[in-house]
């Protein structure tokens, strides 16, 4: 089983190259989905974030309202971290219980999509890294223009992330998205194939 990191800053892409490569058949394992389960209610980790952060946080159902969160600790490296120590552990707990189901079940590649891959992660614990990229007033553009978020909120989302020079010099595969999306599915079953190629190797 090869085993992928997939991971790129915030409106680089990444998640439409994460959906491609699991229509051509990868088994996907989305952080973003696991952190979501990570903190629903009556979870430990729910439990140590209004302990933290306060219960003003929680919703009327009882769940935990996100975007409040976000604002809350963005700007605020000590916050951030904070909020960190409580949620990455349990989400590394459900990334691997989701990988060993996929290994049980004979999956040949399976991509961990993960927006902080280099910030909160070892690579050297994936076989392959392939980054999505796009340069960042590009990035700016798509989140003011096509998420409808402030340009201070945007920049703060921008910048809560490591520089993308230091994470293409790390990884094995680059895939840029400055462009359409025709050039980017293009760009992303060039390096699907690979990703085969090595699967059959392995």
């Amino acid at each position: 089983m090869l085993r992928v990191g997939l991971t790129g800053n915030v409106a680089s892409g990444k998640s439409a190259v994460a959906q491609l490569f699991r229509s051509w058949g990868a088994t996907l394992i989305d952080a973003d989905e696991l952190a979501r389960e990570a903190v629903e209610p009556g979870t430990p980790a729910l439990a140590a974030i209004v302990r933290r952060f306060g219960a003003d946080l929680l919703q009327g159902d009882g769940t935990l309202d996100r975007a409040a969160l976000r604002r809350r600790v963005m700007g605020d490296a000590r916050q951030r971290a904070a909020l960190e120590a409580i949620v990455h552990p349990e989400v590394q707990r459900l990334r691997m219980e989701r990988e060993a189901r996929a290994a049980g079940q004979g999956a040949r590649i399976v991509v961990h999509d993960i927006p902080l891959l280099f910030e909160a992660l070892d690579p050297a614990f994936f076989d392959v890294v392939v980054l999505v990229d796009a340069p960042e007033p590009v990035r700016r553009e798509r989140l003011t223009m096509l998420r409808g978020l402030d340009p201070a909120e945007a920049d703060a989302l921008l910048g809560a992330q490591h520089a993308s020079g230091p994470k293409r010099a790390r990884s094995d595969f680059v895939i840029d998205n400055a462009g359409s999306l025709r050039a980017l599915a293009a760009a992303a079953r060039a390096v699907w194939d690979e990703l085969l190629a090595r699967a059959e190797r392995a």
